[in-house]
């Protein structure tokens, strides 16, 4: 039996008994993992492909190792300017064993819900509640007086002198 299975944004074939490397996982040494994200099974001539998941689908596998990789050298060149820098970089990752690889997986039991009371609603109460006297518009305000401005004086004539 071969399953698909996507966990640390990848996809692994894998098949019972496998050993297989993933991105890092939360669990110690000796614990066991259920992967539900099952993308397609294969048993002989009959698969099941997910839309995008299997139902239900489930495979177990135990956490064997928590390790690093192999580190990758990260080698960055200025040309010209004699700047060279050299680092490294090692990715944590979790060694599985897979040990099972189920089709149905658990079924979980159905939930029954209980029959709905009705509810009994007065139709009249609604009737006297939509019933209500329109809101009286608010009384016209009092015009206020317009004030006039000030009367401008006439400017004082000058006396002209007559020879």
């Amino acid at each position: 039996m071969t399953a698909v299975i996507k966990t640390g944004g990848k996809q692994y074939s894998v098949n019972k008994d496998d050993i297989i490397i993933v991105e890092k996982l939360p669990d110690e040494k000796g614990n066991t993992i259920t992967f539900n994200e099952v993308l397609m099974i294969t048993e002989g001539d009959k698969t099941i492909l997910g839309t995008p998941l299997i139902e239900n689908a489930t495979v177990t596998a135990e956490v064997v190792e928590q390790d690093r990789a192999k580190k990758i050298i990260v080698f960055k060149k200025r040309r010209r300017q004699n700047s060279r820098r050299t680092i490294g970089h090692r990715q944590f990752q979790t060694k599985l064993k897979i040990l099972d690889i189920s089709a149905t997986g658990q079924k979980k039991p159905a939930k029954v819900a209980a029959p709905k009371e009705e509810k009994v609603v007065k139709t009249e109460a609604k009737k006297e509640a939509s019933k209500k006297t329109p809101a009286k518009k608010a009384a016209p305000k009092a015009a206020a007086a317009e004030k006039k401005a000030p009367a401008k004086k006439a400017p004082a004539k000058k006396a002209t002198k007559k020879d």
